[in-house]
């Protein structure tokens, strides 16, 4: 069933066409992965959707109470609110509600034996009663509590950047919606997060487009995939497994089909040179075609490393740290670490957001020194760092000339010169582009000409702090195939499972508390091995208890509570029972009176749920009794 017919959407920047007539219809339960190279205007297309931003043309059709609900990358929130306040601050009702529960109960605590402040607390009850405010608030603290907010009453000023990311995307997940645009989620978080916002995520009762770069996130959420290449959008049906099998077929045809049309130029071509002795309608016709044919856009070549770039020797000794602790705010993040970097090491770094990750990328860099220890690097490491933080680009320069400030040219390990215009194209900038100001770039296309400005400083030693938070699939493609060629070290530090899995051999795992310790394989491996002690530590404990229950004494007669509850037991099941029967004879007998039927409906749940507590408990309490009497017996 449709939900979102989108017609003839069209956006232009200046003489940047984004996107030029793209027409597609979203359907429940759909979830869609929205892909392309950065600057090819995904996050505008989600904010057009969201009605955020205005195409230039085009259409949305959908029924009057479609409601969509929008997590952009960069989240504004209001400062002053509390993370509880925040959640709701597009429903005042809500709100409203809430605050003024909060306000009656403090009052009433306070002077409970005022009349006033007793009818303004019932008075309030009743109101979030109306709203189902007390479901909205429980769901609203269990989706902040997975997300890792458990203090609701802090205000959003008091919050760290990635905190902030997590409370606007619970506000996005609670508020209810037939359309949940997500423009990338999974930055900064670790990774039991995402696996639980993927679990969330399977059980929407909405659809989802979706923008990412976790290719395992977009892999296990999305049914369908939508990809925006120079203004067109490709649909595919399947997850980003079969959306990669049906692109290079995609990219083979079009290839062919470029092969044909460069054949048939050559051939007409070759006619034009011969020259004919009239200068017929045939003729002209022919030419015709020749120029229509030389118009029309090739294949665009896609980037790919299939040489090594070159860079300065390596010698033995590359890092060493001995003894290396390091504290912030009386908080010790390295405790005592030695390790040894060598020569073609791939190591990841993970943990937990603030564990010190990127403090240890920094000391190894030399930008910070340790509390306590040495770092000592060898003469020849050269090192390119590629950090979270924006490098401050002059958007005056054009591409090229940015690029060319570092080197005109690098050279292969066999000594084959590559121009720094042939690396712009190989990271998806094509020489139609080169001459574009850095001004008139998007935020990911800055991103990537810094990273290709790092590269071709060709460092020996390179450092990737977050390289997947601000870069598209594509770019990611492009980078690993890179550093399956490069010849030298490359540490990483990220969450990104896939780019982990791609890239590194062996880890470092930041476990809290200063310990740092390490792993050997890939993060799959790593996290499947938490799995399992975590199952094992789970079976432990049960056996522990189980053990500790076996050696207690048996009981030689039930407590004196529990001795009353006993006595009583069947009678309460009895009368419980019977008040069941009761009110489904009122329900009976209310007829059409909804009203009535609703609240017995409510009594009769509560009561059936009272009655199958208390027979639980009976249930306990006869295991008990039996017990005793066996015991008694021996």
């Amino acid at each position: 069933m449709s939900m979102l017919q989108v017609e003839g959407l069209t956006k232009t920047y200046g003489d940047k066409t984004l996107f030029d007539n793209l027409s597609f219809t979203i359907r429940e339960k759909e979830r869609i992965g929205l892909i392309g190279i950065n600057g090819t205007g995904k996050s505008t297309l989600l904010k057009i959707l969201a009605g955020i931003e205005s195409a230039d043309k085009g259409n949305l059709i959908h029924a009057n109470d479609f409601q969509i609900e929008y997590l952009p990358q960069q989240p504004e929130l209001n400062e002053e609110l509390t993370v509880m306040e925040q959640i709701y601050f597009g429903d005042t009702i809500i709100m409203k509600a809430m605050r003024a529960y909060e306000q009656s109960l403090l009052l009433f605590e306070k002077e409970p034996e005022r009349d006033e402040y007793q009818r303004q607390f019932i008075k309030w009850q009743q109101r979030m009663d109306e709203l189902d405010a007390w479901e909205a608030n429980t769901i609203a603290k269990t989706i902040l509590s997975k997300l890792g907010i458990t203090n609701f009453g802090t205000t959003i000023k008091q919050l760290s950047g990635g905190q902030k990311k997590r409370v606007a995307i619970a506000k996005a997940l609670i508020q209810p919606a037939d359309l949940l645009l997500l423009d990338e989620p999974t930055n900064h978080l670790d990774h039991e997060t995402i696996e639980w916002l993927e679990s969330f995520l399977s059980t929407y009762k909405g659809s989802i487009i979706l923008i990412t770069h976790d290719r395992y996130f977009l892999n296990r959420v999305t049914n369908n995939m939508y990809e925006l290449d120079q203004g067109r959008l490709f649909t595919y049906v399947g997850n980003y497994e079969l959306f990669l099998e049906k692109k290079a077929e995609r990219e083979l045809q079009e290839v062919q089909r470029d092969q044909k049309r460069a054949n048939i130029l050559r051939r007409e071509l070759a006619w034009l040179k011969r020259g004919a002795k009239a200068r017929t309608t045939k003729q002209k016709a022919r030419i015709g075609r020749v120029e229509a044919l030389k118009a029309e856009e090739g294949v665009t070549q896609r980037g790919e490393f299939d040489f090594a770039i070159g860079s300065k020797r390596l010698g033995k000794q590359v890092i060493e740290l001995t003894d290396v602790t390091k504290s912030y705010d009386q908080r010790v993040l390295i405790q005592s670490l030695d390790y040894l970097i060598v020569k073609g090491e791939r190591l990841g770094i993970v943990g937990p957001n603030g564990s010190g990750k990127s403090t240890l990328l920094n000391m190894l860099a030399g930008r910070i020194q340790p509390d306590h220890g040495t770092i000592a690097t060898g003469e020849t490491v050269k090192i390119g760092y590629y950090t979270q933080e924006d490098e401050e680009i002059d958007g005056s320069l054009r591409m090229i000339d940015y690029i060319k400030e570092i080197a005109e040219v690098v050279y292969t390990v066999d000594g084959t010169v590559i121009t720094a215009e042939q690396m712009l194209e190989r990271f998806l900038f094509p020489r139609s582009m080169q001459y574009t100001y850095i001004r008139r770039l998007s935020g990911g296309e800055r991103r990537r000409l810094y990273l290709l400005k790092v590269l071709m400083t060709e460092p020996n030693v390179l450092f990737l702090d977050e390289p997947t938070n601000d870069l598209d699939t594509e770019t990611l493609s492009v980078l690993e195939d890179y550093l399956d060629q490069f010849p030298g070290v490359v540490i990483t530090v990220s969450h990104d499972r896939y780019f982990l899995d791609r890239v590194v051999d062996h880890l470092l795992v930041f476990e809290g508390e200063g310990i740092v310790s390490r792993f050997q394989g890939h993060y799959t491996d790593y996290l499947a091995q938490k799995q399992v002690e975590f199952e094992q530590t789970k079976v432990e404990k049960k056996d522990s208890r189980m053990q500790g229950e076996s050696k207690k004494e048996p009981r030689k007669k039930l407590s004196y509570k529990d001795q009353l509850e006993w006595n009583e037991i069947e009678n309460k099941i009895t009368e419980l029972e019977q008040k069941i029967e009761t009110v489904e004879e009122e329900i009976i007998a209310a007829g059409s009176d909804y009203g009535v039927i609703q609240e017995r409906m409510k009594e009769k749940e509560q009561l059936e749920a009272d009655l199958e507590t208390t027979i639980e408990r009976w249930t306990e309490l006869s295991l008990l009794v039996e017990e005793i009497e066996n015991s008694h017996k021996k």
